[in-house]
């Protein structure tokens, strides 16, 4: 769904900031049609990739040359977005576990987004059954995901996507053809929808609204889930359906587990590989000393996850809806965060109307009976 360098917005709260609603107008954007070609001029003036992008837009989508170029020539180079994003990756790896789970879900599973996620969920628990039918995604699912990405619309990001996505397809080579596709699609979305392309902000790798969507996928993904004509991510009705429909499309189960918390007897368990990419069947794992702990559906394949607990590691099986929730962010860490808050939001919303939550061993994994 979006770059691999995005982390969740609320990772870095020091860049994000309540944003609102993007402005509507049906005269705003790019627009169709003929017209001069104009000159780029701004911060992106001599960009021979900004010249092209013109022309891709006006022979591909039909956009209006000048248009188009006043839109460039408005939009404005952060020069923080390309130190961070080009700043080198740390290459240090432990062999031992160093706590960096805990201090992870720290962040997010804590007493208060527990109980703004229960407020969330009372606040809209008819939009939230009604995707649930529709899709199959049950209402923990989608208040994880909203609630790890943006503390449910509190912070949905301050950076002017257009500024963001200018950025990062102009002066980020090694990403520039993913983040041209997406200010293509952000361009498109913004006629489509009738929005004035320098009113939305978000995350300073693009991403946008409550759910954090790229725009390509806006355009895959998003839906009118509130019946007004617009798909608006900014909208909480919209937001609720367009993550329901994502989760759909990549294969949710419906009815089924997110993972099973799972045992390691010997040494041999810490040391093969582990990842939400890993595919392992249960027998092998058993052969291997990891063992579910409580009852585990019928898979064929599973993968081994491995938290860097405190003075620990902490085991899971990872079933198919878990590997769901990574094609969101490719993160073993923010899928297991996802899963963790929705659960401990489900079990308060359950003592909230009276409705008796249940436990598993671990103390982790929450259902309601």
């Amino acid at each position: 769904m979006r770059s691999k360098l995005y982390l969740p917005l609320l990772a870095l709260l020091a860049l994000a900031g309540c944003g609102s609603t993007p402005n509507r107008d049906a005269t705003a954007g790019p627009t169709t049609g003929g017209g001069g070609s104009g000159r780029l001029t701004g911060d992106f003036a001599g960009y021979p990739a900004a010249q092209a992008f013109i022309d891709r837009m006006t022979t591909k989508h039909g956009f209006d040359r000048a248009e188009v170029t006043r839109t460039l020539s408005r939009a404005q180079h952060q020069q923080w977005i390309s130190d961070l994003v080009n700043k080198p990756l740390s290459s240090s790896r432990s062999t031992a576990p160093n706590g960096s789970w805990t201090r992870y879900r720290a962040k997010f599973v804590t007493d208060t987004n527990i109980a703004n996620g229960a407020a969330f969920w009372a606040r809209n628990e008819a939009t939230l059954r009604r995707a649930e039918a529709q899709y199959g995604v049950p209402p923990e699912a989608i208040v994880g995901i909203l609630g790890v990405e943006t503390r449910w619309g509190g912070y949905v990001g301050k950076t002017r996507i257009i500024d963001a996505l200018t950025t990062m397809a102009f002066d980020f080579p090694r990403r520039s053809a993913y983040f041209t596709d997406e200010l293509e699609a952000y361009l498109v979305m913004t006629r489509d929808e009738g929005m004035d392309p320098f009113g939305p902000v978000g995350s300073y790798a693009g991403a946008m609204g409550l759910g954090q969507f790229m725009p390509t996928s806006f355009h895959k993904y998003a839906v009118d889930f509130d019946g007004n004509g617009h798909r608006n991510l900014w909208d909480t009705e919209d937001a609720i359906g367009s993550v329901a429909n994502y989760f759909a499309g990549h294969g949710w189960q419906r009815g089924q587990p997110v993972a099973v918390r799972a045992r390691s007897s010997g040494g041999e368990g810490a040391i093969i590989k582990a990842g939400f990419d890993t595919r392992y069947s249960p027998a092998s794992l058993q052969a291997k000393g990891i063992d579910a702990i409580g009852p585990t559906p019928a898979v064929a394949d599973v993968s081994l996850l491995r938290l860097d607990g405190v003075g620990a590691y902490e085991y899971w099986l990872g079933l198919p809806n878990f590997y769901v929730i990574t094609r969101y962010n490719h993160s073993t860490y923010y899928a297991m965060a996802v899963y963790q808050l929705g659960q401990a939001v489900r079990a308060r919303r359950g003592a909230m109307s009276g409705t008796t939550a249940q436990a598993t061993p671990d103390g982790a994994r929450l259902s309601l009976r």
